[in-house]
């Protein structure tokens, strides 16, 4: 099978050769795959067998999609954020509307005039699309994208002192989405609608459940509704512990939830699986906390096949990925012992490196 074909198949519980695959490498991991497979690090995902392509066009383009070489180094991106890197990762070191009175954050103005700029980054995705399943990604949406404005601790005073301006900075994060998600459906062949909101920690939500379905919920729901006017797959990722709403957000047409972080409460992949699995598909569950870097090889073989068994005992509606980034203390076996309990040998990455190298040349 290709891997749009695969991918597809996984998500409408029909028969695959084997569960698709999107993993996502800590910079550091994602280096050292790279010299030891001879390649580029942009390359490490195709090489290790990604069946997922896709690219960010909102706000996280400016967190995950800026590279810098060392720590130190910082940009100030179109929503004037500005991010330094540090410990291999941008983080924000300045917010825009961090203290600002009520009618400066009103007066706020979201890049309208550098959207193409941002589809943009689409292209080379789309361009180098071959076999591969195609997603779009226009997150942040609504209360993370606010707090990278506002600051967390602002962003969440905002909704309980001030829940109208909360109200109304979380619909105009959302419509900035919105554009964003309708002009890719319409330009691009995508094949899935990628959103995202963090609204969860390790233990519990930021926020109530109920102030969330007040203040974020129909804010969402109108982003999703964007991929399903496309008839599109709708896929959300927030890490942590979101137990508490996921109901809600297969509701408003989540099909697809990702990373399924299995250290945090009420967040067990397979329990998961059997509450929700029949209504829709789930991305992630393996552990990189303690599993990965931490496991003797074997444990790591059962795991996986323990987790992929469970997930797909529906017949499929599960796509192999970690609740995170691979961190860089994973050792080299564990990552392969992962890969062949998915059906990909270490012959087969290597050959696919090596055909990378020889179509580079």
């Amino acid at each position: 099978m290709i891997s749009r074909q695969r991918v597809q198949a996984a998500l409408a519980r029909q028969p695959v050769d084997r569960a698709p695959i999107f993993m996502w490498f800590h910079p550091s991991t994602a280096r050292r795959l790279a010299e030891l497979l001879e390649i580029p690090v942009s390359c490490v995902g195709e090489a290790m067998g990604n069946d997922i392509r896709q690219a960010w066009v909102n706000n996280n383009y400016a967190m995950e999609g800026v590279v810098h070489d060392h720590d130190g180094e910082w940009h100030t991106d179109l929503w004037g954020i500005r991010w330094v890197k540090q410990f291999f990762f941008n983080q924000i070191v300045y917010y825009p509307l961090a203290g600002k009175p009520r009618d400066e954050v009103l007066a706020y103005r979201f890049p309208w005039d550098r959207q193409e700029e941002l589809l943009a980054q689409m292209l080379p995705v789309v361009g180098a699309a071959e076999d591969a399943f195609i997603g779009c990604d226009v997150s942040p949406c609504v209360f993370e994208m606010y707090w990278r404005l506002r600051g967390m601790e602002d962003a969440l005073l905002d909704m309980v002192a001030d829940p109208d301006l909360a109200w109304t900075m979380f619909s105009r994060s959302a419509d900035f989405a919105i554009a964003l998600g309708e002009a890719a459906c319409g330009r691009f062949g995508l094949d899935w609608f990628w959103t995202g909101d963090d609204v969860a920690a390790q233990y519990d939500m930021m926020m109530s459940p109920s102030t969330w379905r007040e203040l974020v919920k129909p804010h969402l729901a109108r982003i999703f509704a964007v991929g399903k006017a496309a008839g599109l797959p709708v896929a959300y990722h927030c890490c942590g512990a979101l137990r508490p709403i996921i109901p809600d957000l297969i509701e408003i047409g989540m099909d697809v939830l990702n990373p399924v972080q299995s250290n945090c409460p009420g967040m067990d992949p397979l329990a998961l699986k059997r509450e929700f699995g029949a209504h829709i598909a789930f991305m992630g569950g393996v552990d990189t906390q303690e599993l990965l870097p931490h496991a003797a090889v074997d444990e790591v073989r059962r795991e996986t096949a323990r987790l992929l068994e469970g997930m797909t005992a529906d017949g499929g509606g599960y796509i192999l990925a970690a609740s995170h980034t691979i961190p860089p203390e994973t050792p080299d076996a564990n990552i392969f012992a992962l890969y062949e309990a998915a059906g990909v040998s270490r012959s087969e990455i290597f050959d696919r490196a090596a055909d990378l190298r020889r179509r580079r040349s």
